[in-house]
């Protein structure tokens, strides 16, 4: 192969492999319970009371 050829596969490996994880769409984080937790509370899914519960029976 040429070797822009070669070049050119490096640099996506190099893109595909070694870049951050924290790219959009990429290789994202599960959430710990308590982050989900916060969000269900932040949408108004359910109340400051349940929320406190849950929390206390998580930690």
């Amino acid at each position: 192969m040429d070797p822009l050829w070669w070049s050119a596969w490096f640099i996506m490996l190099v893109w595909i492999f070694i870049l951050p994880y924290n790219i959009p769409g990429q290789r994202n984080k599960k959430d710990s319970p308590l982050d989900v937790l916060l969000k269900r509370y932040a949408a108004g899914e359910i109340g400051k009371e349940e929320y406190h519960e849950r929390k206390r029976s998580l930690r």
